[in-house]
């Protein structure tokens, strides 16, 4: 079985007597160690179809998997929970606790797990390894770049080894040279770390990076084939 399937899924909001419907009859398939990206003009749902995968929002209709476990037929508090143990989250706009070291920025997800601190201390500073800023653990959100910002919301995402990440436009605030710093770095977490990953991009440079391509259109997968990228850079 995939690590992710999405079976016919559909999603609608209300909005006075109109019926919204980002999302209409979607099936998409994601293997374990895939780096997918979802393309798409805005509004063609595939923010949508990131949160519903990695369970921020619910389905109208239709089934979520993610490692076996049918993520709609959870209750509220037992969806957070598998949230917190398999998700690992990579925003645009870096999202970091200003009043928050790197180190504790990153620590952060794991404060909702059951682990010694000890634990703790030794994830956070292979995940700061990992993204090469462990010089930059005490050092606050104001006293780091854009790029050095986002790479410690990469740390963020993979510190509690999740089932799946999920980054939403990871570069869409970045200059040219750091968005090639932030690919570069997701290229080599799905290649090295062997983690899945699943990214929404509009940018066609950007999601060419990814193994596979999936383009959405008013709701629709219109598009789902392997990408054509070049070889692994270094960051």
């Amino acid at each position: 079985m995939s690590l992710v399937e999405v079976i016919d899924v559909t999603k609608e909001y209300a909005s006075g007597e109109e019926t919204i419907r980002p999302l209409d009859g979607v099936s998409l398939s994601v293997e374990r160690g895939d780096f997918v990206s979802l393309m798409g003009a805005s509004g063609s749902g595939k923010s949508t179809l990131l949160n519903l995968i990695a369970g921020i929002d619910r389905v109208t209709s239709g089934e979520v998997i993610v490692d076996g476990v049918d993520i709609t037929k959870l209750s509220r508090g037992k969806l957070a929970d598998w949230r917190a143990a398999h998700i690992g989250y990579v925003f645009q706009t870096h999202n970091l606790v200003p009043v928050l070291t790197a180190y504790e920025n990153v620590e952060l997800p794991l404060l909702l797990l059951p682990m010694s601190s000890s634990e703790r201390r030794k994830r956070v500073e292979i995940a700061l390894e990992a993204v090469d800023l462990t010089s930059r653990a005490s050092h606050y959100p104001r006293q780091m770049s854009g790029g050095q910002e986002q790479r410690v919301g990469v740390a963020r995402a993979i510190v509690a080894n999740p089932t799946l990440i999920v980054a939403d436009e990871p570069t869409g605030s970045l200059d040219d040279e750091t968005t090639e710093q932030i690919l570069s770095l997701l290229e080599r977490v799905n290649s090295e770390l062997g983690m899945t990953l699943l990214m929404v991009t509009h940018d066609a440079d950007a999601g060419a990076r990814a193994r596979r391509r999936v383009r959405l259109e008013r709701g629709r997968l219109v598009e789902n084939r392997k990408s054509t990228a070049a070889p692994l850079r270094t960051a």
